[in-house]
């Protein structure tokens, strides 16, 4: 049975609306002085930064060569302008955290009761400072809760950003320590296996980074990476995670015979908090906490690129330039014997997608508009056939904050990075991915394919591990954190990354006449549906070596307030 723990309001906000403290402390009354006495003071206090999790969303990879959505994404058509304020250069919840940390000393309870807590408020942080890495590079580290006195840490410059991803992975190993094993951490709450997995998220992003962006700082790439397979190691030992096979049952899905939805299923599940594959969940409860992603997910005009077709290998584990029988002028044809990952998470007759008045599961078909899929190739990854299920605000399928299969990913990639990677590694991770929808192994020498060009060139084994990546995580938010640390924004400039479905006379007679009138391009001897007015060689999908666009800029308003910031490359005015 799910169990949530309910998330307690203590106040702690109204603590920290003013920035000086008498010395009286009312006696009815909750003061900053008062408060940080026992373990469970710090408890509550942790509590409200659990918010800082992301909630269920479809859209966290249409910014990208994955997806395309109906209106042309500005960042990837260079049509970004340097917002005023705002942009995401925001510290109020790196001081909620300082503010904890500064203050916690005080309260009695043993070591481990104590570090408990600010072991999750130190991973807090530290995941708020990752994000913030991620979007602009440089940024100033702070570690006191800023008050309007401190004119000195308020003008600030930017801390470099190696020394700030130092601090990230002190808070994470700090977390790692302290927290709990999940049996004692309590369901839904943080535990020391999150924090490994964090761990390797960062340290594989940095270690990448640095290693193609060519940067250099006191914490090497290749430390970084040694980092990230450590990290990633502690969790695969620990015995507790695996690759699951998810059933039909409770999912609404009758599955077409010869088609398991064993990867599909995954997402659709009402309660993960006993699911071996997730690491944490969020939790959702019917009339208590529900969500709107069955409602919103496939109907708010986005749907998978041509390119991202393209990536699924076939069963046998090897590319479509090694398949000369490969035809796309279907999508039945497009999918026949590729990887069973690609039926389960686009619309298609093999995954049913609704069970009608009388019980019945149905495919329902999708049309190409604004408020459904636009490329002809519509998602379906977290779409339940459940009809409650996709009411507005009524979704209670539990969402994964963590996943096993990243953690394999993370290991088997940072090991290719450094060389390491063996037949053994790929066989407990990569390969264990691949066992659960029935596909060919990944050997350690891999066909080779030349149909992705990164800008540079990589070994097979890595083109195939990055291959694996973009397939197994697909739209749950990596893919673009994924191109720039790979410093990989030539993919971009492919057309079919922002193409939709093949238009033969086949795949055109299944939609109204007219519906295709001016929206054809043709690549190759192949005509395409074209989702956008921009021409096809639009300045906007080229990529220069130092592109800006793999910084945000900083807001014009904190480059005034603040003489010590200086903009990003690129984004001057």
């Amino acid at each position: 049975m799910k169990y949530k723990y309910l998330l307690a309001g203590v106040g702690f906000m109204a603590l920290m609306s003013s920035c000086e403290f008498t010395d009286i402390s009312p006696k009815d009354s909750l003061t900053d002085k008062s408060y940080w006495g026992k373990a469970e003071d710090l408890k509550l206090y942790a509590n409200n930064l659990y918010t800082m999790f992301p909630g269920p969303d479809y859209n966290l990879d249409s910014q990208s060569d994955d997806c395309v959505s109906t209106t042309a994404n500005a960042t990837l058509f260079d049509d970004v302008t340097v917002p005023g304020s705002g942009g995401g250069w925001s510290w109020g919840n790196i001081r909620i955290c300082n503010f904890f940390l500064n203050r916690y000393h005080t309260a009695v309870g043993s070591e481990s009761e104590i570090n408990r807590y600010v072991a999750e408020v130190r991973f807090f942080r530290a995941l708020d400072y990752f994000s913030k890495v991620k979007s602009f590079g440089d940024v100033p580290w702070y570690e006191s809760d800023l008050k309007a006195d401190d004119k000195e840490l308020l003008y600030k410059a930017r801390d470099p950003r190696n020394f700030v991803i130092g601090k990230i992975i002190e808070d994470l190993e700090f977390a790692a320590q302290w927290l709990p094993t999940p049996d004692k951490a309590g369901t839904g709450r943080l535990h020391k296996y999150v924090a490994y997995t964090q761990l390797s998220r960062v340290c594989l992003y940095e270690g990448t980074h640095m290693k193609y962006h060519n940067e250099s700082g006191s914490i090497t790439s290749q430390a970084l990476l040694e980092k990230a397979v450590k990290a990633a190691e502690a969790v695969m030992a620990s015995g507790l995670y695996d690759i699951v096979k998810a059933t039909d049952a409770g999912c609404g899905q009758q599955a077409f015979e010869g088609y398991p939805l064993y990867y599909g299923n995954l997402f659709i599940q009402e309660d993960l908090t006993g699911n071996k594959e997730c690491i944490l969940p969020r939790i959702y409860i019917k009339d208590l906490l529900m969500h709107w992603l069955g409602r919103d997910y496939a109907k708010k005009g986005l749907g998978y690129s041509k390119d991202f077709l393209e990536t699924f290998l076939f069963r046998d584990g090897k590319p479509i330039s090694a398949h000369k029988e490969y035809d796309d002028a279907t999508l039945e044809k497009e999918l026949a014997d590729r990887d069973p990952r690609m039926y389960q998470i686009i619309n298609n007759p093999h995954r049913p997608t609704l069970i009608d008045l009388e019980g019945v599961h149905v495919w329902e078909s999708q049309n190409i508009a604004p408020n459904q899929g636009v490329s002809g190739y519509n998602l379906t990854k977290y779409l339940s056939p459940i009809p409650d299920q996709n009411e507005a605000n009524s979704s209670t399928y539990d969402w994964f904050l963590y996943r096993y299969a990243e953690v394999l990913l993370n290991y088997a990639e940072a090991k290719a990075e450094l060389g390491t990677c063996t037949q053994a590694d790929l066989d407990k991770t990569v390969n264990l991915l691949r066992d659960r929808v029935e596909m060919a192994h990944l050997s350690i020498n891999p066909v080779v394919d030349n149909s992705v060009d990164y800008g540079y060139s990589i070994s097979p084994l890595l083109y195939e591990i990055r291959r694996e990546r973009r397939v197994e995580l697909a739209t749950e938010g990596f893919r673009w954190s994924d191109i720039v640390r790979w410093k990989a924004g030539k993919l971009l400039e492919n057309p079919k990354t922002y193409l939709g479905m093949t238009l033969s006379e086949e795949s055109m007679a299944n939609y109204p006449e007219g519906t295709f009138d001016g929206r054809k391009v043709t690549i190759g001897g192949k005509t395409y549906l074209k989702i956008y007015e921009k021409a096809l060689d639009d300045a906007g999908r080229k990529w220069s070596a130092n592109d800006k666009r793999y910084l945000s800029p900083l807001p014009t308003d904190q480059l005034v307030l603040n003489g010590n910031l200086t903009q990003n490359p690129g984004w001057e005015e």
